[in-house]
Formats: C-alpha cells, sequence, structure tokens
C-alpha cells in the first residue's frame, strides 16, 4: 500500500513567504492523518488535494501556537461544511479546554463530535489502531509537555507461493489459513505446513515524528531502523547553548541521532528563520550524507 509524508509547513515558530509553520500529512493508501496543525494548514490541504472528507484523526504534539493556530480554522471549515463524521484529535489535555473556550465564546456549535483523546506522560504507548496503522506516542522533552508519534503499518498476512494452489488444488479456505500461518491438512491427509508454502511478507514499515525537542537517546528502544524519521533542526551547531537553552536540537544533533538508529531517511524541518536553510542541510549531511531538507509541499515515501 502506498506509505508517504507529505509536508504542510516547515517552519519554526513564524511562518515565511515560502514555509507555513508545523503540519504534516501521513499518507496510507490515500486516507490522510493530520501531525500538527499550525497556520494556514487548511489551505495547504487544498493546495495539495488532501481529502478533507477522510480526515477522522488529527495528532498534536503540544500546545504551542506554530503547532495548533491552524486548528480554529479547520474545524470551522468543516463545520461550514456540514461534517457529520466524529473527529478524534490526540492532544494535550489543555487542547480541549482550549478549543471549547473558543467556540463557545463564538457561540459556534461545530455540528460534529471532537474526541478529543489525551496523550499520556508515561512511556511507549498505543493510542491509536485501525485496519492499516497503528500510531504509538511518547514523551519528548520540551519547554512544555511534548509529545512524538510513531506510525507504524499493521502486520501483513504471509504471501502464499502461487505454484503450490495450483500443484495442491488448494480451495480459497485453504490459502486463507495458509496465509494466517496455519498448517492444513489436504483431503489425501498430507500436511501442509504454512511455512514451507508461504512466504513472509515485508516488514511493516515505520515513521517517526520528532518536534521541538532535546535530542533523545532513548528513541533507539523503538526507533532502531526506522524507515524515515522527522526530526526538528531549528538551530545549528553554532548555537547549541541556546538550542539546549530552549530544548531544541541542532542540526547535527539530529543527524547523528539518526545515524545510531540506523535510519533509512531522515527529513529536517523547523528550521529557525535566522538561517538559510541550505546552511543546516549542509551541516547535517556531514553526519549523515542523504538527509532530507523538509519544504512545504514535499511528499517523502516511506
Amino acid at each position: 500500500m502506498p506509505f508517504s509524508v507529505r509536508i504542510l509547513g516547515s517552519s519554526s515558530a513564524l511562518p515565511t513567504v515560502k514555509r507555513q509553520t508545523s503540519a504534516q500529512a501521513v499518507l496510507y493508501n490515500g486516507t490522510p492523518y493530520l501531525v500538527d496543525c499550525g497556520e494556514a494548514t487548511q489551505i495547504r490541504m487544498r493546495e495539495y488535494s488532501l481529502p478533507f472528507g477522510r480526515l477522522r484523526n488529527i495528532f498534536i504534539s503540544h500546545i504551542h501556537g506554530d503547532h495548533i493556530f491552524g486548528l480554529f480554522g479547520l474545524l470551522s471549515t468543516f463545520s461550514m461544511l456540514g461534517r457529520k463524521t466524529e473527529l478524534s484529535i490526540y492532544c494535550p489535555e489543555k487542547l480541549e479546554q482550549i478549543c471549547t473556550t473558543l467556540f463557545a465564546s463564538l457561540d459556534h456549535d461545530l455540528g460534529f463530535k471532537v474526541n478529543y483523546k489525551y496523550l499520556q506522560p508515561d512511556g511507549f504507548q498505543l493510542i491509536h489502531s485501525d485496519k492499516n496503522i497503528e500510531v504509538y506516542s511518547f514523551p519528548l522533552v520540551h519547554t512544555k509537555p511534548i509529545w512524538g508519534f510513531l506510525f507504524r503499518e499493521k502486520d501483513k498476512e504471509r504471501n502464499i507461493i502461487k505454484d503450490y494452489i495450483e500443484e495442491y488444488n488448494l480451495s480459497i479456505a485453504q490459502i486463507v489459513s495458509l496465509k494466517r500461518g496455519e498448517d492444513v491438512v489436504l483431503d489425501n491427509g498430507k500436511l501442509l505446513k504454512s511455512d514451507e508454502v508461504t512466504k513472509l511478507p515485508p516488514a511493516p514499515k515505520t515513521y517517526v515524528y520528532c518536534s521541538d525537542t532535546l535530542p533523545l537517546k532513548r528513541l533507539s528502544d523503538f526507533a532502531q531502523n526506522v524507515d524515515l524519521l522527522y526530526h526538528e533542526a531549528t538551530f545549528m551547531a553554532k548555537d547549541a547553548e541556546l538550542a539546549k537553552l530552549t530544548c531544541h536540537t541542532t542540526a547535527t544533533q539530529a543527524a547523528e541521532l539518526a545515524k545510531s538508529l540506523s535510519a533509512k531517511k531522515l527529513v529536517l524541518g523547523h528550521f529557525s528563520t535566522r538561517y538559510p536553510s541550505m546552511e543546516i542541510m549542509s551541516e547535517a549531511r556531514t553526519t549523515f550524507p542523504d538527509a532530507i531538507e523538509a519544504r512545504d509541499g514535499l511528499e517523502i515515501e516511506i
């Protein structure tokens, strides 16, 4: 199934002419999962033809304006479009109060149910699961409570070797059982072992989102060999002390972390407007040569 990330906003703190603030759409077989919702997110969604009606789940990392200011407008737009489908928002507890107070002060009933699902401060936790994807949250380290997210494909069934279907005249029910890893007894009494007539499916693909944080060594507990790592790179190494003071990561630190995880791909974003992005990327590529620059509109296959 197609699995990708579309960058909707890649700037930190302040939008620029070319970069909006943090937002991404994780896309699995055309279904979008929104991660953070900075200013003008809905405009980017329209620009890149992302399906509003198929959005069921939003993941908010923390309560800073550059990660949530687009949410209020997006909810209002859903309301004006006549949305009736429920929406789940995985978020810090305070976000429900902010949204409820805002729309109450405007005397505006959205007309659809919003399920606020609070992120928990402890450990690596499964927060969402559907037929295709599992999403986990984990705490990061910033000036406010904050979480990262791991998106993981569901395990797939084994793949049957087609030659055996004809050789043993397998029925649909037998094929289904074998793909599930179950052995099958044929009409002639022969035991057909699943691991002999099927192949393991490809390993599930994974995507990890880390924004606004000090670099975390404990990512290795669950993100080793991650297919795609998004990590903030707000500062350059020359401002490492400022990065530490504000609980952010430098480009060098992000690249070193990705290398230690044996990440297959690294994309860097959340750039401070004080630097040209090419300088940030040049610094990162000294350690991780194939690091990708997050640019608004960029779509990255996982």
